[in-house]
This record gives structure tokens, sequence and C-alpha cells, in this order.
């Protein structure tokens, strides 16, 4: 039975990421009546020292990348305990980072951030296109280049994505958004 960190995670996963079409290719992993619904990894992380953060991430990168995409596809690593600080996760994201670079991962497995504060540089606070980023718990999405490659290509027009995003959520509106945020909080 999957504790209240991952039901929040996935209910953020079908309401906001599916259920608004944020990521177009997300659905096959959430859907639970997919084929690939198990291939989708969601790693809850208790630690709340940076270096158990840390040996997470290292092993969450190990896992992924030693694990056939069949098995694993992608895996979302989630720090309930940890990261309260937008400013801090960005740090530690920063970090993980380096640390993709260092264990030789790069261009073979790419990095995505969530937070429930994010906040994109140059936006006003309550924009609406920060809800493309947040999720209830800091996260980071580890996913396989290749994948991403295939399935941008098999998309009609990728670059329209993040744009459409923001269209997406700025129809909906900030105050309604910040609703369904609360209500997919009290979950």
């Amino acid at each position: 039975m999957p504790d209240r960190v991952e039901k929040q995670v996935r209910a953020w996963l079908e309401t906001f990421v599916v259920g608004l079409n944020l990521c177009p290719f997300a659905r096959p992993f959430v859907a639970l009546d997919s084929p690939s619904a198990n291939q989708l990894r969601i790693e809850i992380c208790r630690d709340v020292e940076w270096e158990g953060l840390q040996r997470a991430f290292l092993q969450e990168l190990d896992t992924l990348q030693s694990s056939p995409e069949q098995e694993i596809a992608t895996t979302l690593l989630v720090f309930p305990d940890a990261l309260q600080s937008f400013e801090e996760y960005l740090d530690f994201l920063a970090e993980a980072e380096e640390l993709l670079a260092l264990a030789g991962l790069e261009g073979l497995i790419q990095l995505a951030s969530f937070h429930p504060d994010y906040v994109f540089e140059g936006e006003l606070p309550d924009a609406a296109s920060h809800y493309s980023n947040r999720a209830p718990y800091p996260a980071i999405h580890l996913l396989r280049e290749d994948m991403m490659e295939r399935v941008l290509r098999d998309h009609p027009s990728p670059e329209t994505i993040p744009g459409d995003n923001i269209k997406t959520l700025e129809k909906i509106g900030s105050s309604e958004l910040k609703s369904r945020w609360q209500q997919l909080l009290s979950q």
C-alpha cells in the first residue's frame, strides 16, 4: 500500500501533469491501466542530511542506468522531509547535476526539477506558469535521454510544449490553480 507521500505524488501526476497535459509523454507511465505504468519508479527519500540525499540520488542514478527501460523507464526521486527551502533545493539540484557529470552519465540521463514553491526567475510571484514545475514535495525526475529523444521525435511540435503549458495554466488562472493545489495537498 503506497504511503501518503506516494499517494499525493500520484495524485499530482494524474491531476496536474497528465490531467492538464503539462507533459504529453507522461500518460502511459501514470495511467494504471497502461502497460507502461510499472515503468515509472517513484522513490521516496526520507533522509534529511545532505550526505543521505546525495547517496539516494546516486543510488537512483545507478538503479536507472543499470535497469532495462522495459523495467524502469524513468524515476521520480521525492524528498518529503528535506530541501523545503526552494533555494536549498536549487543548491542540491546544482550538486545533482555535478554528480551526474562525475558519474559519466551526462548525455545519458537528464534531470527535471520540481518543488512546491517553484518560481521561474523573472516571473511575477503569483504567475500561473510556476505550476508547471510545482510538485507536492521537492523532487528530481531522472529521464533517459534516448527515450526522450524518441518521444520528442514522434511529437509534432515539441518546441511548443512549454508555451502551450503556460497558455493552459494562464487560462485556468493563478487563483484556480492555487485552489486545486490546496485541494491536492489536503488529500
